[in-house]
């Protein structure tokens, strides 16, 4: 059987909103899919939903979708989306009103039950559904298929068992379907975008990803000729490691081995994945439950030239005091959680008074929207003319905003009733998968055998070959991610040699010597010799997730690049060029 043709036209709601015509018109395709959700995007599709109950999906999707219905229906391409987010009946009925309106003949299936009871409190509760009703879909004759909350992965994994006709039981082949899933799901990140060895291709506009999957569920991860970015090993590794744990990766349809992943060029912007293993799913499945935490505010002073550190000790002060502080503890006016931050972005004699200027970053939060409101405005600004010279922020401090706390949890399978919704609309309730069993920790494997030790001397290895102090970029690239509260860096090496040192050198007690800001947090080390890879997982660096905004990276996306620029010793072997 011929390979099947998935392309991806999406990885965020907010993505490249040409991406479907270009993926439409740029090359042969059976599938389009789009990822539109995420963990921040079920908040602010929960925050709609109050506002009007019909809203509740990514509207994006359906406008992207005007353009194309047409060009789709005439080329034979399904479109397979999440973007029903927490109402995919009501996007099913607006793709039909639009079938109508403009006169393309489109059948559209929708799958529900993804929806679970509201904890209190609670704005969203959904549980992460597979890909075996987008399969029933599929074989019930949509053309559109729209789903609330499923894996990232399940959109390729459902038109790949419908295709090839895979079961429940096909856990290798289903497997191969999520690792090729994972790598298309952030769309322009397989192909070069927020890539660390950036500068190595053009990628000023890349194109989106296309996977040729396998009946044997192998594929190649490409993307239409003439379109810029790249596809190499790297760029599919650094997506393979993004947002993931250790080597077990449990999804609803099959835990997938990550360990046993092997990836190989086969050409120019083609790189197959192969030899991928898969075991049985496990017997509860992951939901995601939003909720508003609270309320926040913020205000940045601009300290300019001398005295940064006084100027930011006078402000702090003051504030405190206006906060209603005294020596003994907080006063009755003060926001239950403040924080401070001083950015060191001033530069000595600098020639821009931009680059002569530090950031005092400051953020409030309490569950009492006046505490954050007028308090924390008045407070900054009352300061303008009788704090520290050159007083100014860099922008009017507002009355405060919600913000969101995210919170995974897991829910026995019998507790989710998943239902494809077929054109006719006949409703079919997905089975269970046969077999499940709990993912264990895999025993950490061999590591290479380590480069030569080091002499007595501290900048030689023997045989002569010379230490260098280096950023750990010069040798590795790195890419890192958010779920929930907690952050993962994938980091991995492009040589054998490098492994070898790569392996042996970075620790969990050297990673959080390198990023002190994890000190005193949980870290787990996975190590995947096949793809040279070490994946780091973070927890709680990121509080209570990416709409609580704790951190000013709130997603974590920048740790990695972070870890890079870090320096290090390094054996001169190991390294690049001259």
């Amino acid at each position: 059987m011929r390979p099947l043709r998935v392309g991806n036209a999406s990885g965020f709601y907010g993505d490249r909103f040409g991406a479907m015509k270009e993926m439409l018109t740029g090359g042969r395709l059976d599938v389009l899919t789009g990822d539109y959700l995420a963990e921040l995007t079920m908040l602010i599709l929960g925050r709609d939903r109050l506002k009007d109950p019909r809203t509740g999906y990514a509207r994006t999707f359906l406008r992207q979708l005007e353009e194309c219905l047409g060009e789709a229906h005439d080329r034979g391409v399904r479109v397979v989306t999440n973007a029903g987010g927490l109402n995919p009946a009501g996007l099913a009925d607006a793709v039909r009103e639009l079938s109508e309106r403009t006169g393309v003949p489109v059948r559209v299936a929708h799958v529900e039950g993804d929806a679970l009871p509201l904890p209190d409190g609670a704005l969203t509760a959904n549980a992460y559904l597979g890909g075996a009703g987008i399969a029933a879909c599929l074989r019930g004759g949509a053309d559109v298929v729209v789903t609330g909350r499923v894996t990232d992965a399940a959109l390729v994994t459902g038109p790949a068992a419908w295709h090839f006709g895979w079961g429940p039981g096909d856990l290798d082949q289903l497997a191969g379907a999520v690792t090729a899933g994972h790598v298309l799901e952030c769309g322009t990140q397989a192909t070069g975008g927020n890539y660390s060895f950036f500068t190595g291709h053009d990628i000023r506009h890349p194109g989106f990803p296309v996977a040729e999957i396998r009946a044997d569920g192998s594929a190649v991860i490409t993307k239409h000729a003439g379109t810029g970015g790249v596809v190499d090993i790297g760029t599919v590794t650094a997506q393979l490691l993004y947002e993931t744990g250790g080597a077990r990766y449990a999804g609803p349809d099959v835990t997938t081995r990550l360990d046993t992943v092997r990836l190989a060029q086969e050409g120019p912007d083609r790189v197959r994945i192969s030899g991928v293993r898969g075991e049985p799913p496990p017997p509860t499945l992951k939901a995601g439950v939003t909720r508003i935490g609270g309320w926040r505010n913020e205000v940045v002073f601009v300290l300019t030239g001398l005295d940064i550190e006084a100027k930011a000790a006078l402000v702090r002060d003051q504030v405190e005091d206006a906060f209603g502080a005294a020596t003994g503890g907080p006063g009755p006016s003060r926001p239950a959680d403040v924080r401070w931050e001083l950015v060191r972005t001033d530069r000595a004699d600098a020639d821009t008074e931009e680059c002569a200027s530090a950031l005092l970053r400051l953020v409030v939060r309490d569950s009492d929207r006046e505490a954050v409101g007028r308090v924390v405005s008045g407070a900054a600004i009352e300061l303008a003319l009788g704090s520290y010279p050159g007083f100014h922020v860099t922008a009017p401090p507002g009355k405060g905003a919600p913000y969101g706390v995210f919170d995974a949890v897991y829910v026995d399978r019998g507790a989710v009733r998943q239902v494809a919704v077929l054109p006719d609309g006949e409703r079919v309730v997905v089975p269970d998968p046969p077999r499940t069993s709990e993912p264990a920790a895999v025993a950490e494997p061999a590591l290479p055998e380590p480069l030569p030790g080091r002499s007595e001397a501290p900048d030689v290895l023997p045989g002569g070959s010379a230490l260098r102090r280096v950023p750990l970029g010069r040798v590795a690239g790195a890419r890192s991610g958010d779920k929930g509260g907690d952050v993962n860096v994938g980091v991995w090496v492009r040589t054998d040699t490098a492994w070898r040192w790569l392996a042996h050198a970075l620790t969990v007690e050297r990673f959080q010597e390198l990023l002190p800001e994890t000190r005193g947090l949980v870290v787990s080390r996975h190590v995947l010799p096949q793809l040279r890879a070490l994946n780091f997982v973070v927890e709680g660096l990121l509080g209570q997730g990416v709409a609580a905004q704790e951190r000013f990276d709130a997603q974590g996306k920048g740790v990695g690049e972070w870890l890079r620029s870090r320096l290090v010793d390094v054996p001169a072997e190991v390294l690049p060029g001259p």
